[in-house]
């Protein structure tokens, strides 16, 4: 990726390389070992040239990490019991163990590697209920446990995390619901040793008359008043227009209250950060973003998707966006933020993408005005 970033009163000028190798080791038709590997990057920053921009002074920075971000094994005790019997197991029971990814309400709950493990019961139905089908997933983490609002930035090996989730398609829609602690090790960041830090989430998604598709979250979470405990609600909508799924207006808004969190997120991004794209920073070049935190502020972003060309394989996004703070607590933003992005992205080829992406951005409590273009290739093989 190249990019020039104005952020909070900086300008760079950069180069940014990001390499992702996944390796799988199939076993069986269920059971496997997995591996990630991301050796052009340390923790979230990555190996760079800087070329340009106030700070910028022809500085190549490499980071370099062999270590595997994910180092999983993942199976079903179902499959394998009638593997070691040579009878038909009479239930499905997945499962993993290992450096493992959870990624929970798109991503926004929970984006992160932790090392642990989980089972699911899957596939239940209930006719009393209604609910034609429905997950339960238990998972818990004793290492890798990253939530830089409440351990710290840096602490992820000082706190145990014990939860559930669950999917269940029922209700005219599909809901996602799940709950979480976070235990500390020792005394870091907002959490002592043994402390429990509960986490919570909750959304419906649904079509009305077929023309609004609406996804509404609920985040919150509950500590001792230390800045670790406040809750947001999240809605996302698109329209569903005649444009055969080519043309797609959106408006998603929030409202935070406090400080609320994320359960676990490696990139220490925010509570936000699916809201619109004025909202994403790319960690790859430090691309500028509105406040993530959803600290007693509301607001949102509105926008419009179009995709064109052969096989639809070109997209074009616009967006305006916006956050309004209703009270300075010192955590998110301290004035009105604005912005507007566009991004555009071609497939080249089926191993070739090429985007591009650009955002202005006010924010009342800088002298200057942020700004950001990036230019990313990606090769897939």
């Amino acid at each position: 990726a190249v990019a020039y970033n104005q952020n909070n009163g900086k300008d760079i000028a950069q180069v940014a390389t990001r390499l992702n190798i996944d390796i799988d080791f199939k076993i069986t038709g269920t059971e496997r070992i997995h591996a990630f590997f991301t050796p052009l990057q340390k923790n979230a920053k990555f190996t760079r040239y800087e070329f340009g921009g106030g700070a910028g002074d022809g500085r190549f920075t490499d980071e370099y990490d062999f270590n595997p971000q994910t180092l999983f094994f993942e199976g079903d005790l179902g499959s394998i019991h009638s593997g070691f019997t040579g009878t038909d197991a009479s239930f499905d029971l997945p499962f993993t163990v290992g450096l493992f990814p959870l990624f929970l309400q798109n991503g926004i709950w929970a984006n992160d590697a932790i090392l642990g493990g989980a089972v699911t019961i899957p596939a239940k139905n209930s006719a009393k209920l209604g609910l034609p089908n429905y997950d339960i997933t238990f998972f818990a983490a004793f290492d890798n446990v990253d939530n830089a609002g409440v351990l710290g930035a840096g602490n992820n090996s000082n706190a145990n995390i014990f939860g559930a989730t669950t999917f269940i398609d029922g209700l005219g829609g599909y809901i996602e619901a799940g709950y979480a602690v976070i235990q500390g090790k020792d005394d870091v960041g907002l959490t002592e040793n043994g402390e429990l830090t509960p986490f919570l989430t909750a959304a419906y998604s649904a079509r009305y008359a077929n023309t609004v598709s609406n996804s509404t979250r609920f985040f919150a979470n509950f500590g001792d008043g230390k800045n670790d405990e406040g809750f947001a609600i999240i809605s996302e909508n698109s329209l569903i227009t005649g444009g055969a799924g080519t043309v797609v207006p959106y408006a998603n808004f929030f409202v935070g209250f406090d400080n609320p969190q994320p359960l676990v997120d490696g990139n220490g991004a925010g509570i936000l950060k699916n809201v619109g794209i004025n909202f994403e920073t790319d960690a790859l070049t430090g691309y500028p973003k509105l406040d993530d935190s959803g600290s007693n502020a509301y607001g949102g972003a509105i926008g419009l998707i179009y995709l064109f060309g052969a096989d639809l394989g070109q997209q074009l996004v616009f967006e305006v966006a916006t956050v309004q703070p209703f009270e300075d607590d010192g955590i998110g933003a301290r004035q009105p933020q604005y912005a507007f992005g566009v991004r555009y992205q071609i497939a080249l080829t089926r191993a070739w993408l090429l985007r591009a992406v650009a955002t202005y951005q006010i924010k009342e409590e800088q002298d200057e005005n942020d700004f950001g273009f990036r230019l990313e290739l990606r090769r897939k093989f």
